[in-house]
């Protein structure tokens, strides 16, 4: 092995051929290769080696693993702090003789050791991305097995990378979208970039998180080798090719996502069609400029929808369609949407045992409030009670089964929105999303193009109201597009980036222009009002619509913003989804 040689971080200019590695696949099954071939410019300033130190492990007698912490995963960090990862790895997996220091390990990989199902050459890496509403995720700076002991007893290595996000800019330094999905994929090319010494599958890499996490990997489950990205991996000295001068991948084998907070772009329009046409107080009562701008929104997002071309598993055009009231609560679309709630209550009738006990939170510290508990004795107690406002469910003893007549008997009684109108690109840049696009430290940005588009077709209406102001115009968004980044890109770009819909539907140009994940686990809770229905509806269509034949959705009733399950636990039903699903 030439070590000077693999030190030498070259960057690409097309997307890398991803047929060795077997990760993605589209309609046809085939994988979109490069076009070009690598550039011949190279960094020879690395600060950091990529090579990973194969006589540095630490060991856990006790339970058996392995692991390494603070390993540098791009040549040229940004944030040091961040763009480190940790990996922790089944005894099994490796034979190791002590150092002469006394405490550390040199270790090579034992192919044929076993746990469980899988071998030191097939076992999965597990990667988690803890990022709530696009935050950062800290590294680990110390070994604590009781978090990762589950999946390293089911034989899984578990890779920690550092991730920076929303909240760990600094006055010198930008790290808002997509800087977040960058070093995920660059700490993903740090473990192919060094294959041949770590144990495990890196053909069996799947991503986990829930909300902002679930939004970040499904983002990086749908982009994998985007050129997009090319740009921000390149600054930071991410691994582009191995010892031989091929190219490495960033694509991913499988993504396990709980309430993704994802489909930003459009976000403000479908939380008003899905949930604020049906409120009317806060910033949708009548009288303010909101409340239009509510209708606007709620107005557009059919248009926006009916262009995407999805299609139910029948290959039916799933389209909306103008009703005799509401906005568009009608056509092939509503009727999708309308099953799947249909098909989350009946779910939920079936998994549970009467009595049932609500229980709701209480309010945040300090408020006296401490949540309450209700018990319904049968389910037609229950049923009795979701139509206490009006009647929405009809249910049939007999089946155990229950029908859902429409979208706003489910919204009022289970769904009601909890953001404002403007609820991810507030209109003045005050929503937690306006900080994940930040241009720097308290500088948040809007992001959203339709939105933009909205204001602008309706902002001589809304000036007519005495709550306007003028700073909330079109002209705001403008200017904040224009800007850009560190990079040298604009707004356009990073929102593309960070849009899952914008590699996996033909409306956008990024249609199979990247490497999809093959395996796809997306659970929400359907009750949460953090979002509308349509996000993880919408991504989990266009990922039947692309050819991507494993995905695994449901929504969860009687669950809100949480890592939902029908039954059993979170982290138990990942770990045997990852069995399920990959190479043994």
């Amino acid at each position: 092995m030439d070590i000077n040689r693999r030190t030498v971080i070259r960057s690409a200019t097309g997307v890398a051929a991803l047929a060795a590695f077997g990760v993605a696949e589209g309609a046809s099954g085939s994988a979109f290769a490069s076009t070009s071939s690598s550039s011949s410019s190279s960094s020879t300033s690395s600060a950091y080696s990529l090579e990973f130190d194969s006589a540095a492990w630490s060991y856990d007698s006790t339970n058996d693993v392995y692991y390494q912490t603070g390993k540098m995963y791009v040549a040229n960090p940004a944030a040091t702090d961040y763009e480190n990862l940790s990996i922790y790895v089944p005894g099994a997996y490796l034979t190791a003789t002590a150092n002469s220091d006394g405490t550390t390990y040199t270790a090579t990989v034992n192919r044929k050791g076993t746990v469980g199902a899988y071998s030191g050459r097939t076992a999965p890496i597990v990667i988690p991305v803890n990022t709530p509403g696009y935050a950062a995720q800290k590294p680990a700076t110390s070994y604590n097995y009781s978090s990762v002991s589950k999946y390293l007893k089911a034989g899984l290595i578990y890779v920690w990378p550092g991730l920076r996000g929303k909240d760990s800019s600094t006055s010198t330094r930008s790290d808002a979208a997509p800087w977040g999905v960058t070093d995920l994929k660059a700490a993903v090319r740090f473990l192919r970039y060094n294959r041949s010494v770590l144990p495990g599958s890196t053909d069996d890499i799947v991503l986990f998180g829930m909300s902002g996490g679930g939004a970040q990997d499904t983002v990086a489950g749908t982009s994998g080798d985007s050129p997009l990205y090319y740009p921000y991996l390149r600054t930071i000295g991410a691994a582009m090719e191995d010892a031989k001068g091929r190219s490495l991948s960033d694509a991913v084998a499988g993504v396990m996502a709980w309430c993704p907070i994802t489909n930003l772009h459009e976000a403000n329009l479908s939380y008003e069609w899905n949930m604020g046409q049906f409120a009317s107080t806060g910033t949708r009562a009548s009288g303010t400029w909101t409340s239009a701008y509510s209708t606007d929104l709620a107005k557009a997002w059919p248009k926006y929808l009916n262009r995407l071309g999805l299609r139910d598993e029948h290959g039916r055009r799933l389209k909306l369609a103008e009703s005799s009231s509401g906005v568009y609560l009608a056509g092939s679309y509503y009727d999708h949407l309308i099953g799947v709630i249909t098909t989350s209550l009946n779910n939920f009738l079936a998994d549970t045992t009467f009595p049932y006990t609500v229980t709701t939170m209480g309010g945040p510290p300090g408020s006296g409030s401490t949540g309450s508990s209700t018990t319904y004795e049968t389910v037609a107690d229950y049923i009795a009670y979701l139509n206490t406002d009006s009647a929405w469910v009809t249910y049939d003893s007999t089946t155990n089964t229950a029908t859902v007549s429409g979208l706003e008997g489910f919204v009022n009684s289970q769904k009601t929105g909890n953001k404002p109108v403007g609820a991810f690109d507030g209109y003045s840049r005050g929503q937690g999303e306006n900080t994940v696009f930040a241009m720097g430290l308290n500088a948040p940005s809007h992001f959203a193009p339709l939105t933009r588009d909205v204001v602008k077709a309706n902002e001589a209406t809304y000036a007519t109201y005495s709550d306007w102001n003028s700073a909330y115009g079109a002209s705001a968004y403008d200017s904040d597009f224009a800007q850009k980044d560190s990079v040298g890109k604009d707004m356009a770009w990073r929102g593309d980036a960070y849009n899952p819909l914008y590699f996996l539907s033909p409306a956008f140009a990024g249609y199979r222009r990247s490497q999809v994940a093959r395996h796809w686990r997306i659970r929400t809770g359907i009750m949460q009002g953090d979002t509308a229905s349509t996000t993880e509806i919408n991504v989990a269509l266009a990922l039947r619509n692309y050819g991507v034949r494993d995905v695994d959705f449901a929504t969860v009733w009687g669950q809100g913003h949480t890592e939902a399950e029908r039954t059993g636990d979170s982290t138990t039903n990942f770990i045997n989804w990852v069995e399920s699903v990959v190479k043994k």
